[in-house]
């Protein structure tokens, strides 16, 4: 394959490369069939700004595969390889979800989809500023995996923080509901698999906006290593739809964030 030219290159138009990071620099041509199979073998050579820029750059390298008749079956087996490389065994589940996205998506109108981005990537920052590793990431949730629950929790709390103190659009009041769950779950080629999943996600949907809730199974592993002024306190047991068992929920509290929810959402409580 013939190296491109300076001036062949900039003669290209951004569409004609699989990753155009925010600076405007462009890499990985895709053009042609060989360029195509060339981006295919260095696209894990590449340092992406984000998940979400990785995952534009491999959606449009893909499609470009498509256009030119190249089956990436090697570039498909690499891309399970993150999967792959996610923690095994008893692991801690953090979902934040976006509350009143119906509403803020009315009030923002185009500005909304510029919102979404701005939450993700503090919710990125802080998690992999604890260790954590993204899971995944849809509309207006990401959910992330981490192989200790303090980190976890304390990724949770930095993130209610870094909402609190952030400027939103319009002056709105942006919250996110955070759910906290430690299990056992399977690790398959195409993620997660099992209750622990589930637990987790219902606990972060009954979760209100800038609240932080925690099952007893990650207060068992957090308990003893509390930061000062960090406390948990006992919501009792609440059943959820799906799920065989009553959960006991606890709600982490602190001197800098919110207080004074009501009763959980989508949950009865199990007295």
């Amino acid at each position: 394959m013939a190296s491109l030219s300076a001036k062949e290159r900039a003669a290209l138009p951004d569409s004609a490369f699989a990753y155009v990071d925010s600076s405007g620099r462009r890499r990985l041509p895709i053009h042609d069939a060989a360029h195509v199979r060339n981006a295919l073998a260095r696209f894990g050579q590449v340092a992406f700004e984000d998940d979400a820029a990785r995952d534009r750059a491999r959606i449009r390298l893909l499609r470009a595969a498509q256009k030119h008749g190249i089956m990436p079956i090697g570039f498909l087996s690499a891309q399970l390889a993150p999967q792959r490389k996610l923690p095994k065994g008893h692991v801690t589940f953090l979902l934040a979800d976006l509350e009143g996205s119906t509403e803020l998506l009315g009030r923002l109108d185009d500005g909304y989809a510029t919102l979404l981005a701005d939450i993700r990537r503090l919710v990125r920052a802080e998690v992999r500023h604890a260790g954590g590793r993204e899971v995944d990431a849809r509309g207006d949730e990401v959910f992330v995996v981490f192989e200790r629950a303090p980190a976890a929790l304390e990724a949770a709390i930095a993130i209610q923080r870094a909402m609190r103190a952030a400027t939103w659009p319009d002056g709105s009041d942006v919250r996110l509901r955070v759910g906290v769950h430690r299990g056992r779950p399977a690790l398959t080629e195409t993620g997660y698999v099992g209750i622990a999943v589930h637990a987790a996600a219902r606990i972060g949907f009954a979760a209100h906006g800038g609240q932080i809730v925690l099952s007893a199974a990650v207060r068992s592993a957090v308990i003893d290593s509390l930061a000062d002024g960090i406390s948990l306190r006992d919501l009792g047991a609440w059943r959820f739809r799906g799920l065989p068992e009553p959960m006991a929920l606890f709600e982490v509290q602190a001197p800098d964030l919110l207080a004074d929810f009501p009763p959980l959402r989508s949950a009865v409580t199990a007295d």
